[in-house]
């Protein structure tokens, strides 16, 4: 079934308020009882030739918690990321930057016990930097909800 053309305005006006294209398929539905797919929405807003108003993605708060954590890196601290899939075998993993600039790639074992690997096997941090690894680690993994 198609919309008529007071139903086609109405719906450009919901459009021109911002209303979400989901929103606009529920009152079509509710309002018109004329039941309408997500794909039929978007293609009946394309034929109105009317814009879309889309609110902007939350972007923005992550990329301020990540100038955050590498400012903390260039304040003379480290900067822990967790990995987003952890590595196979592991609770949790990801990647740390030490002081000293050396990147290295941690995770932690079912058992709870800490691995480092810096890929050089003379490479140890310094006392400093393994204590500022295990408090912004917590941090981070807090923040994960661990």
């Amino acid at each position: 079934m198609e919309l008529n053309d007071i139903q086609k305005r109405a719906v450009a006006e919901w459009v021109a308020e911002g209303v979400s294209l989901s929103d606009i398929q529920k009152r079509i539905t509710l309002e018109f009882e004329i039941p309408m797919t997500y794909m039929d929405v978007r293609l009946l807003v394309i034929d109105l030739d009317v814009d879309i108003v889309e609110e902007p993605d939350p972007e923005p708060e992550k990329e301020e918690e990540k100038t955050e954590d590498a400012s903390a890196a260039d304040a003379g601290g480290v900067d822990v990321d967790v990995d987003a899939i952890t590595r196979p075998g592991a609770l949790v993993s990801g990647t740390v930057v030490f002081t000293d600039s050396v990147k290295a790639s941690w995770y932690m074992d079912q058992s709870g016990r800490l691995a480092l690997d810096a890929g050089n096997p003379d490479y140890k941090p310094s006392e400093e930097d393994l204590q500022l690894f295990q408090q912004s680690l917590r941090e981070a993994l807090k923040k994960k909800g661990f």
